[in-house]
């Protein structure tokens, strides 16, 4: 079985910020998930370089749009690598490669008829890099970002995007395509509020593909940016790349480029008669004091520094953990230490440094096979089984609450039992039930806190590395004579 996700290619106008990484964590959370089920992943992400933004970006640093490109390319790497991103390849915009598929899909959609010359009259967005119409034609503000808009008149090539429009309203009317579900509506109203065809080539932008057409035109950004999912697979230069991984499974993205994704995209493999993405998903914005935290808007957190103060998978465990994938999430400093203490230090953490502890007090640091039924492997096979369900539904938050549930009964386990108190009995068996049930944990958590598993993983002296194992580890007995490791405190207390 194959899986093929992706995140948006983000724009290398400026640094990323912690929308950027949401996306991309959340993608990864998945892609590690589906690899520990035994599949097939392809991990797609990158970025995109082509536009009149950056060239305008690249001017006022007294650099060329390529050292720009090259310059914030790499810092989107290096922060990906920081926070442990397992992708598969990353894709930039101005690859020769994707270059070349750029213009074949251009030539092979013109030789079709569904692209055809034509004059466009509008307001232009450049932050945005879009066409909209305004609510006030003297005063025209962009709906999104709400910054002045340009009038512009001039040649373009259209895609015949009302060609495609019924059918792919009706595709979307009976499948479960567009996720989460409440956006299915808005979609639905997008397309029944008239879709017109789209202007894909610009007159008066140099940084970008030039088009296969006698005017070389250069490619819309937009247009040349949704087709690296095709060309990231080897679309028209590795099929058989490309038919082992197309259509994709998940497409992962903000909730304010749905336009491009859920009408122009799917139209665009309409005309290319590929199938559809089995679901294409947006999440919530990250906001703070009511506004959507942006580049734009002057307000972006850093993920380096949270970084720098908490470590990396305190952050992807915030990100994933804090609010239900799909729906908009409040970021505070004071939130996210509250989150931190009260479920990393307090909850996790402090379950596996007192169990090892008794371990070592108790046992010589040796855990003894048992095999007494004390309903903690009936409550680890439950909390998998929901878990399980909940990240195949992109419920992210939910299956983090599944996990969450086995390290809340370890702890109340380990509190009713009280192996540390003089005369205690059983304490073998209460040890090895805890350790065991904390190995399941780390296994869960995998995908999400990568690093703190492994960790947790070598602390009890397991062999390998938990995102290497197959979920069907959680059914194993823990080895007999397991010796647990060096202590570490996994997550220091914040004041």
């Amino acid at each position: 079985m194959k899986f093929y996700i992706t995140t948006p290619l983000y724009y290398i106008n400026a640094e990323p910020h912690i929308g950027h990484a949401y996306t991309t964590i959340a993608a990864d959370a998945l892609a590690r998930f589906y690899r520990m089920a035994d599949y097939d992943v392809f991990f797609l992400t990158g970025t995109d370089e082509h536009g009149q933004k950056i060239a305008e970006a690249a001017k006022k640093q007294g650099v060329s749009p390529q050292q720009l490109a090259d310059k914030n390319s790499e810092t989107y790497k290096k922060l990906w690598k920081n926070l442990g991103i397992s992708y598969t390849r990353f894709i930039r915009t101005t690859e020769s490669s994707h270059e070349k598929v750029v213009e074949k899909v251009f030539r092979k959609l013109l030789e079709k008829g569904d692209l055809y010359k034509g004059e466009y009259t509008g307001h232009y967005c450049v932050p945005c890099e879009g066409y909209y119409i305004p609510e006030d034609e003297d005063s025209p503000l962009c709906p999104d970002c709400k910054r002045p808009m340009n009038k512009i008149s001039e040649p373009s090539y259209f895609f015949r995007i009302s060609k495609y429009a019924g059918r792919l309203r009706k595709y979307i009317e009976e499948h479960e395509f567009v996720k989460p579900d409440f956006r299915k509506n808005e979609v639905l109203n997008l397309i029944k509020s008239g879709v017109c065809d789209v202007s894909i080539t610009r007159k008066n932008v140099e940084w970008g593909i030039v088009s296969p057409t006698p005017e070389k035109y250069t490619v819309y950004v937009w247009f040349d940016a949704l087709l690296n999912y095709l060309s990231g697979i080897g679309y028209l230069h590795d099929e058989g790349l490309f038919e082992k991984y197309w259509p994709a499974n998940v497409q992962l993205m903000a909730k304010d480029i749905i336009r491009f994704h859920n009408v122009i995209w799917p139209c665009m493999l309409m005309a290319l008669d590929l199938p559809l993405p089995e679901t294409i998903f947006a999440h919530g914005w990250w906001i703070t004091g009511k506004e959507k935290i942006s580049k734009s808007k002057g307000n972006a957190v850093s993920p380096g520094k949270i970084i720098e103060e908490y470590g990396v998978d305190a952050l992807r465990f915030f990100l994933l953990r804090e609010v239900p994938f799909g729906l908009d999430g409040e970021y505070s400093d004071e939130t996210f230490k509250k989150r931190y203490n009260s479920d990393l230090v307090n909850d996790l953490g402090n379950l596996v440094n007192r169990t090892v502890n008794l371990v070592e007090t108790k046992l010589s640091g040796t855990v003894a096979y048992s095999d007494t039924d004390n309903g903690l492997a009936e409550i680890s096979a439950a909390a998998y089984e929901n878990y399980e369900a909940k990240m195949k539904a992109l419920a992210l938050s939910e299956a983090l609450e599944e996990a969450w549930k086995l390290v809340s009964a370890l702890n109340k386990f380990l509190d009713e039992k009280a192996p540390w108190r003089e005369g205690s009995t059983g304490v073998k068996q209460v040890l090895y039930s805890t350790v065991s049930g904390i190995r399941d944990c780390a296994i869960m958590l995998a995908p999400f806190i990568p690093e703190s598993s492994l960790k947790i993983w070598r602390i009890l002296g397991l062999p390998g590395d938990p995102c290497e194992y197959n979920f069907a580890a959680l059914r194993e007995k823990l080895p007999d004579g397991l010796t647990t490791q060096k202590r570490e405190i996994l997550f220091p207390r914040k004041k």
